[in-house]
């Protein structure tokens, strides 16, 4: 029990930490929460021009998730201790304790997750991703689509019920954080990458 609370804990702690923030400030770049949707994630970040920093903020909030979930599967955590790790590293990532709680939407975060449960479903929640944003060129609309659409894949895949669950649970998440972005989609002011 002791080890499977610190397991939880260091997930969440590694979560917390805000790669778009880290980098922005590595490189002197503007804070990317206060630009564009104030969210510190890799498309504020990529707002600022910088197309490097921006790669090394998806990387990073990516690969934090997926070094910690693997870990957790790797030394033999069940499936309800490996959905809390899942959970813990996202709700980090979205409730930072090292920036007042205030973090990003989860998105690349829940990809690293989705990376080390089954690469198929991270596959097929980026080709989501990207037809949606071809199409419409709205960030926050493809990451709402492409999230909502991973419970269901995954239920067509037979996972366990554990992974449809923290699948669930991750869109559930996911759609709540960008609420302020879908009213601004139904008004038709969300800041978008058409040209």
């Amino acid at each position: 029990m002791i080890n499977q609370i610190f397991f939880i804990s260091s997930a969440y702690l590694i979560g917390s930490l805000s790669f778009g923030i880290i980098v922005s400030k590595f490189f002197n770049l503007s804070d990317p929460r206060t630009i564009g949707s104030k969210n510190p994630g890799a498309t504020n970040v990529l707002r600022t021009g910088n197309k490097f920093a921006a790669i090394l903020t998806l990387v990073g909030d990516i690969f934090k998730a997926t070094i910690v979930v693997k870990i957790a599967i790797c030394i033999g955590l069940n499936d309800l201790e490996t959905m809390q790790v899942c959970l813990a590293v996202l709700i980090g990532h979205t409730y930072p304790i090292y920036y007042k709680f205030k973090g990003g939407k989860g998105v690349a975060t829940a990809l690293g997750i989705l990376l080390a449960i089954n690469w198929i479903l991270a596959l097929s929640a980026i080709c989501i991703w990207l037809i949606i944003f071809s199409i419409w060129r709205y960030s926050s609309l493809a990451a709402i689509i492409a999230s909502l659409s991973v419970p269901i894949i995954s239920y067509f895949l037979n996972e366990t019920s554990y992974i449809l669950i923290t699948n669930i649970l991750i869109a559930v998440l996911i759609f709540f954080n960008h609420r302020v972005n879908i009213k601004n989609l139904i008004k038709g002011i969300e800041p978008s990458f058409k040209k």
